[in-house]
């Protein structure tokens, strides 16, 4: 695996049946971010695979938590799955996956994808988030006027201002 890695999201689960759902969704909207939409079904397939082999070894009666990661390294996504049990699936074999002990305890699950062609880590986009108001905030209509002397006085009255109002 590539140590360098360009973008990371992660998302903690408990390690129930319903974690397999949570973490398709979590694999669609990330690469959505990450305008890498033509890679979210098979990415979204390995985590469901992952995630299912680490629900599939835990204990029912204490399920532990799962962290799913994905991470942007060189010319590979990787899915990442880790907890105190986990496995790596065997839908899985003959792909670029492993499994590996944490010095911390608990063990990761991994699967490399290879990025589209002609496309490596870096070149992907950081997500870009636009200004929005809130659907109440648009109902109030337009920004009310702000006097900053006044601000200034809430500010000093609640011991965040720098000096006395004059």
């Amino acid at each position: 695996m590539n140590a360098k890695t360009e973008q990371v999201d992660d998302l903690r689960l408990v390690a129930l049946p319903t974690a397999v759902n949570v973490a398709d969704m979590f694999v669609r909207f990330s690469l959505g971010e990450w305008r890498l939409r033509g890679m979210q079904d098979e990415a979204a397939q390995t985590a469901r695979r992952l995630v299912g082999a680490a629900v599939e070894v835990a204990d029912r009666r204490a399920p532990g938590l799962l962290l799913i990661r994905l991470r942007l390294t060189g010319t590979y996504l990787v899915v990442e799955v880790e907890g105190n049990r986990v496995a790596v699936p065997p839908e899985l074999a003959g792909t670029r996956a492993g499994l590996v002990d944490l010095t911390a305890g608990g063990h990761l699950a991994w699967c490399e994808l290879p990025l589209p062609s002609g496309m490596n880590a870096s070149s992907v986009p950081l997500p870009r988030r636009e200004p929005r108001r809130s659907p109440a905030a648009e109902k109030l209509g337009d920004e009310p006027d702000v006097d900053p002397e006044v601000i200034q006085r809430i500010l000093y009255g609640l011991g965040g201002g720098a000096g006395r109002p004059e």
